[in-house]
């Protein structure tokens, strides 16, 4: 199996390190534009392979998207954050030119691959890499759900004070301030956690896991690395190993949930062939009404792209 992860930034490295150290791939390739960069993070994340005894090699390439061949999964992570200063329309332009270019050389070296974008605004960069592929939508989606999903269950577990492990959610809508978590369909060991929780500290965990983002970025001063890597890096594996595993994934819905046209996360099955079934919940109306929320919101956003695509 072989993996290729574009952009060796702080995400793009980690989600390599953590393809290799969890032997996902054989080979992982880590391409960049900057000279050495990736070639740099390569060579370091191998040579550490004898100290945590793992064979998965990585590679890094500049610009060199032949080395890319045969792809069984690309990770697009490639873009700019916002700056100051930067419209959201600026940002949109800038990372779509990237996010297009990137995927017209991933398709042309990797036709069959599956996408995965990291790329940010992860909504609207899903839908651009979709256009520019023209691959089936169980084969273009978009990494938010997990990231998001795994925010929400560590302030869970922080607040209950047990293992992460022991606890399961669903998390829908669009990445960012609009997306919907489903505290109906969360659990602890099994038990429902509005059991657990009071409604009005669950609903500021809730509150939290929306703005998880920018908690990071107010922090660091830029934004997180170390979780959006391993998500992005669980998806990888479920693909490859054909895990066949339940996960919230932004993918074009085109019916579902009464959505028409429009990138959100939703749970899926992920498996060998991408995104195997996308699973409709029932919703109730209150969900129904917030995820019709987040729809207008990344319907918005994609009309921008639109019209920067003329």
């Amino acid at each position: 199996m072989k993996i290729t992860v574009v952009g060796a930034g702080n995400v793009g490295a980690t989600c390599a390190d953590v393809l290799a150290y969890r032997e996902i791939a054989n080979e992982i390739i880590i391409a960049d534009i900057k000279e050495g960069l990736a070639e740099g993070k390569a060579l370091d994340i191998w040579q550490k392979a004898p100290i945590n005894v793992y064979d998965s090699k990585t590679i890094g390439v500049t610009n060199d998207y032949a080395r890319t061949a045969g792809s069984d999964v690309v990770i697009i992570t490639s873009g700019l954050p916002r700056k100051p200063g930067m419209s959201r329309d600026d940002l949109i332009e800038t990372n779509a030119g990237i996010v297009k270019t990137v995927t017209e050389n991933v398709i042309k070296h990797s036709p069959e691959a599956i996408i995965i974008i990291v790329s940010n605004p992860l909504d609207v960069m899903t839908y651009q890499a979709h256009l520019v592929s023209n691959m089936p939508k169980t084969k273009v989606m978009g990494m938010a759900g997990i990231l998001d999903t795994a925010r929400y269950r560590a302030f869970l577990a922080e607040e209950l004070n047990v293992s992460p492990k022991d606890i399961q959610a669903v998390l829908m809508g669009g990445h960012g301030d609009t997306m919907v978590p489903l505290p109906r369909y969360t659990t602890v060991g099994g038990i429902p956690v509005t059991e657990m929780i009071p409604e009005g500290k669950l609903d500021a965990i809730v509150e939290r896991t929306k703005k998880g983002g920018g908690e990071l970025v107010k922090l660091m001063g830029t934004s997180a690395w170390y979780a959006p890597g391993s998500a992005a890096a669980q998806m990888a594996e479920a693909i490859v190993k054909d895990q066949r595993r339940v996960f919230p994934v932004c993918v074009q819905l085109t019916g579902e949930y009464g959505v028409d046209n429009c990138y959100l996360g939703v749970p899926v099955i992920l498996g060998k062939n991408g995104i195997e079934k996308i699973i409709e919940l029932d919703l109730n109306d209150d969900e129904k009404a917030l995820l019709k929320t987040s729809e207008g919101h990344v319907k918005e956003v994609m009309s921008v792209l639109d019209r920067l695509n003329g």
